[in-house]
């Protein structure tokens, strides 16, 4: 069936995903298909005829910049994560019975605070305190900075990779390893290139979902509250952890609850701001909160990477120590067909030890693709990003106010710049981490560790193959 359907602006909020051949419902959007921008909303196997009345070529770009693409199932899924829905849960607070109050928890992205930075004309510290100041005014009890989940799933991913190398030579599946943290990557693996690349994939979950088990395991355990009784939100500078968030894996049909209730993008958190003409100057300055509940400030940090979590430079330095005795303080990238497809080796006495790559942009990651079919990938990491520049760029905050999918080049620099000020702290010497560990996981190898720190990714492609006339 192919839809051609006007999308409001709260739908096309789903802008940044790659859905190739989801099952029954194609939707084209006209509004997207004008004379000079001949877009496509949808990459579907069965209707290539129908396609091509609407452009020679289906290019994977078009692809990426259109609303389109989702079941009845998704679209349903995606209507619960917006503005409306946290407005809604809001306003039950303000009327129902005390009782029945959710308690408000938001959790933000350390790639968002440079856009709010940007916006707000402050320091990143100063913009983090005035976010939290925001949501606080408008009824979010608790504020928390993800970068401590970030923590966990790096450490898991750097142990996971050890013992995929170890076990290189007798599992066919073992490496390359692909990093698992960015959900347009990950749809885009599950629907359409299936088991080429499941199995690859790094178990341990996103820092967003880490975040999630972190709120309603563990938190709600400290405030003595169930699960369903906190209303989670996470601001994130993409529109592609919608999706991630509503994955069944992460819902509790027991207690009917999310780890993340909603995802809101750090574009419409600052159109929220507007809406209700909320001026920075009389926003008060409120610090984070803790998940320790530890009194004072939190100290903003970053992990290695550019604009990203640098899983890669972690996973890098990691296995370069654990595996070949070598101290790795500077990581050098040498850059092959672009910016976002680098690479980094380590060598020694003219051997090389390891080969990891960066991969971002659906462009570059279609290379990537063609070489593994090929059997030509020479490295035992990649990190895949969808978004070209990496998650800084991503559609919910660096979209130019034109739209039609296009960056704000000039801003995705300020906010490079900004990400960069940031002090880096590996996720190894944080003893939060190693308290939360202990307390919360009760081991770095336990039971509780695996099932609440990794999950699994599934082959959904149903057997459909890419079609003759898609061009990448």
């Amino acid at each position: 069936i192919l839809l051609a359907l006007p999308l409001t602006r709260t739908q096309s909020d789903v802008m940044d995903f790659v859905a190739v051949s989801v099952d029954s419902v194609y939707i084209i959007n006209p509004s997207n298909l004008g004379c000079n921008d001949r877009r496509l909303a949808c990459a579907c196997t069965q209707f290539p005829t129908i396609i091509k009345l609407f452009c020679s070529q289906l290019l994977l770009s078009a692809c990426l910049s259109c609303d389109g693409c989702l079941s009845d199932e998704d679209t349903l899924k995606i209507s619960q994560q917006g503005l409306e829905e946290v407005e809604r849960v809001l306003a039950l607070n303000k009327k129902c019975d005390a009782s029945k109050h959710k308690v408000l928890v938001a959790s933000v992205c350390p790639q968002s605070l440079p856009f709010f930075a940007v916006k707000f004309g402050v320091d990143i510290a100063e913009a983090a305190h005035k976010l939290c100041g925001f949501l606080k005014h408008i009824g979010v009890q608790y504020v928390f900075d993800t970068t401590l989940a970030a923590g966990f799933s790096i450490l898991e991913s750097q142990k996971e990779f050890i013992q995929r190398y170890r076990r290189r030579h007798h599992d066919s599946h073992a490496l390359p390893m692909f990093t698992s943290s960015c959900p347009g990557w990950i749809r885009y693996s599950e629907r359409v290139l299936g088991s080429l690349v499941t199995p690859h994939i790094c178990t341990a979950r996103s820092p967003q979902q880490i975040m999630g088990c972190l709120v309603k395991d563990y938190f709600s355990k400290q405030q003595k509250l169930s699960p369903e009784k906190l209303y989670h939100v996470v601001v994130a500078p993409c529109f592609d952890k919608k999706l991630e968030a509503v994955r069944e894996e992460f819902y509790n049909s027991m207690l009917e609850t999310r780890d993340v209730d909603c995802v809101l993008t750090s574009g419409q958190i600052y159109y929220l701001m507007e809406q209700r003409k909320v001026s920075v100057e009389e926003l008060d300055s409120v610090p984070l909160d803790q998940v320790l509940g530890d009194g004072g400030d939190v100290a903003l940090v970053r992990h290695d990477g550019r604009g990203s979590e640098g899983f890669l430079e972690h996973v890098f330095k990691h296995a370069a120590k654990e595996l070949f005795g070598v101290d790795v303080q500077e990581i050098t990238y040498k850059t092959l067909r672009n910016r976002d497809f680098q690479e980094v080796t380590l060598e020694r006495d003219g051997e090389t030890l390891l080969q990891f790559a960066a991969v971002y942009g659906f462009r570059n990651i279609q290379t990537l693709v063609h070489r593994m079919r090929k059997g030509r990938v020479p490295y035992q990491l990649v990190e895949v990003l969808s978004c070209p520049g990496g998650c800084l760029s991503g559609r919910g905050q660096a979209e130019s106010e034109g739209g039609a999918g296009r960056l704000d080049k000039a801003l995705v620099n300020q906010m490079e710049e900004i990400y960069s000020s940031l002090p880096v702290r590996l996720p190894e010497f944080n003893p939060t981490l190693h308290t939360l560990y202990q307390d919360w996981l009760e081991g770095q190898d336990s039971s509780q560790t695996r099932k609440l720190l990794h999950t699994e990714y599934r082959d959904k492609s149903h057997g459909h193959a890419q079609p003759p006339h898609m061009q990448w």
